[in-house]
């Protein structure tokens, strides 16, 4: 294979962490030795090991095969019958989890509210029933368009009670967004709220819905949820309040046996590049899926206060808010607004108050705190926590050891997670009682998880040797198909290595085997006949003492084929300076080589970024070449943070 075409990768971690005594002692997989031998099990003999992971639920009828797998298709618990949400309510309450909270809740202005699993149970099936009124059954789509309240969770598992199929939309997104989505699902009904909470002031969810909504669509009915009390235009004959429908129905619904391949959701990509797609997920092999995760990866106990800060409109809302948690009978913390309001110290109050157990976050929060300072943290006390998680993106090493040291004391673990929308659940990651970590690593694949690193042939690669991340076998929370489009989704994930799915990623493993993400294929520069992943380069700027977080993009050059420009945040007391420029470029060049130094240094109080958290590096290339942004910016937090870079240029 031609070396141009492989992803060097030359950014090295030594440290280690293993699993202290203490964790290790309680911990459902407590030692390296039980997680091989759990994984071999899971590869070689895959239908006895999910089937037996697939007996902690709730089956109507048991399924005929584990896996009937035709390249690319793939069906799991054939001819099983079950309900999603009968295994995150009904089965709890013939136990003691009955009166145990399932969802803690603080709005943004700073209301709580607790629901138990029976109060929750009601509110679904009660919810459930007015979709029956309002015509929604088996089959039908629904646009979901709401806030991080617990009305979205019901949402949704009021969906999957009676065969809806649900599409959560992000309550960031556009009408734009709102409307391609409708149009792709053809959705009959669609659920949102007046507004939400952000920063201080309110989103108007409906009055995008109304845009949306404008020149005709699929929607027949629009269920309004009174959140934020601002004044809306409702619709004759279209718009009915949440409130005011509850007092039709009664509060029972039996849940709806449904087949194991019947669809659960529809989760659209953001469409950054290109129309979004619309990835199916089914409800037998996803809930098997992410609730092994969620009893393995957070080592789940009877006493958790579990708390994944992520937004229900993104894969990880589904799958570890809402279904993976109450699957497993846990407490699921939830959050309506911003890390940093009304001050940056907003997150560590609320694990302090609440004294939450586990946290599960991004690494472009982790950056943010950083930047905003330690001080804010010292002023709580953090000591209820005893596992720290990582998700969304590849972690900075030095982020990472800021995660371990100041968030987690020295005494958490971090499971950092590698997977995505089309996987449905985690599935590079550690068990924190089993698997030393590495700062910057997702470390080892999931149980059922056949990943490789690979070149262009498919042949895989070495230790230590840049490559593109494949999975080899099916998986049980993997993706159907892409909806209303086999071809796309055979063509895009299955056509370069058939029979193979392409992640889209690329990765290194080490000498220990572990997994390294060095970044999404379609990022990787060129620099003079280098191919170089941007997290490795980021990774190094965040390194230096100075930096707090670090954005890397190419622009074309003439003579490398493309040159590296940075866009850098600095820590609260650094200065952007003109020598701090040459510091950082020769910093890189030490840690990684030469090759890797930025030909451009751009320092930013700011990088753009989603609400999410998730840094849109499309309008960073657009500004690092002079073009003017165009596209979408609608997902943008904060729009000032583009004028400055723009003043900048």
């Amino acid at each position: 294979m031609p070396a141009e075409t492989n992803i060097e990768s030359h950014l090295i971690e030594k440290r280690v962490f293993k699993p202290s005594a203490e964790f290790k002692r309680r911990a459902r997989i407590s030692s390296f030795a039980e997680y091989e031998r759990m994984y071999r099990e899971s590869i070689a003999r895959p239908e006895k090991f999910w089937a037996r992971e697939a007996k902690d639920l709730v089956w109507r009828k048991k399924w005929d095969r584990v896996l009937e797998w035709k390249s690319p298709f793939a069906k799991w618990f054939v001819g099983g019958k079950l309900n999603v949400s009968e295994n995150c309510l009904d089965q709890h309450l013939h136990t003691f989890r009955r009166n145990k909270a399932a969802i803690i809740w603080e709005g943004e202005p700073g209301e709580k509210r607790t629901l138990t699993y029976q109060q929750l149970h009601r509110e679904v099936c009660r919810f459930a029933n007015v979709l029956k009124r309002n015509n929604v059954g088996k089959g039908d789509r629904v646009i979901i368009y709401l806030p991080t309240i617990p009305e979205a969770a019901v949402a949704m598992l009021a969906c999957a009670r009676i065969g809806a199929v649900h599409s959560v939309v992000f309550g960031g997104f556009s009408a734009e967004s709102i409307r391609e989505r409708i149009s792709d699902s053809g959705a009959v009904a669609l659920i949102t709220a007046d507004g939400s909470h952000r920063r201080g002031a309110i989103v108007q969810l409906k009055n995008n819905v109304d845009h949306a909504l404008s020149g005709g669509t699929s929607v027949k009915r629009v269920i309004v949820f009174r959140r934020a009390g601002n004044e809306i235009h409702m619709e004759p004959g279209r718009d009915i309040w949440w409130h005011r429908e509850l007092e039709y129905v009664e509060a029972n619904c039996e849940p709806e046996p449904l087949d194991a391949e019947h669809p659960l959701y529809i989760l659209y990509t953001s469409g950054s590049t290109g129309k979004p797609k619309g990835i199916l997920h089914t409800a037998g092999g996803y809930l098997v899926g992410i609730h092994s995760t969620m009893k393995y990866v957070f080592d789940l106990r009877e006493d958790d206060l579990y708390w994944c800060t992520a937004d229900v409109g993104w894969v990880t809302g589904h799958s570890y808010v809402v279904y993976g948690p109450l699957a497993a009978g846990a407490t699921t913390f939830m959050y309506e607004g911003a890390p940093n309001w009304p001050e940056p110290d907003r997150f560590w109050r609320m694990i302090e108050e609440n004294r939450i157990t586990i946290l599960y976050t991004a690494p472009t929060a982790i950056r943010a705190f950083i930047r905003w300072g330690d001080s804010w943290v010292k002023k709580h006390d953090l000591s209820s926590l005893r596992l720290l998680g990582s998700v969304g993106e590849p972690i900075n090493p030095e982020a990472w050891m800021w995660y371990y040291n100041v968030i987690g004391g020295g005494r958490c673990p971090i499971v950092d997670t590698w997977w995505q929308t089309e996987t449905g659940g985690i599935m590079i990651t550690p068990l924190p009682g089993a698997i030393p970590t590495k700062p910057g690593s997702a470390t080892l694949p999931f149980f059922g998880v056949d990943a490789a690193v690979v070149d262009a042939h498919g042949a895989e690669v070495g230790a230590n040797v840049g490559g593109k991340l494949i999975i080899r076998k099916p998986w049980p929370s993997m993706l159907r198909t892409i909806y209303g489009d086999t071809e796309r989704f055979r063509k895009q994930y299955w056509s370069e290595y058939p029979g193979e799915y392409l992640t889209g990623d690329g990765a290194r493993r080490d000498k220990d085997g572990y997994f390294w993400i060095v970044g999404r294929i379609d990022d990787v520069l060129n620099v003079a006949g280098h191919r170089l992943g941007t997290s490795e380069i980021e990774s190094a700027l965040v390194a230096h003492a100075k930096v707090a977080e670090a954005a890397v993009v190419g622009r074309p050059d003439e003579i490398k084929g493309q040159a590296v420009v940075a866009f850098v945040t600095l820590k609260g007391d650094a200065k952007p300076k003109a020598e701090l420029k040459t510091e950082l470029r020769d910093h890189v060049g030490a840690q990684i080589g030469a090759i890797a130094k930025p030909d451009e240094v751009r320092f930013a109080e700011a990088l753009p970024k989603t609400r999410s958290g998730k840094i849109m590096r499309r309008l960073l290339k657009e500004i690092a070449t002079g073009q003017t942004v165009s596209g979408d910016i609608t997902t943008l937090e904060d729009f000032s943070v583009l004028a400055k870079l723009r003043e900048e240029e």
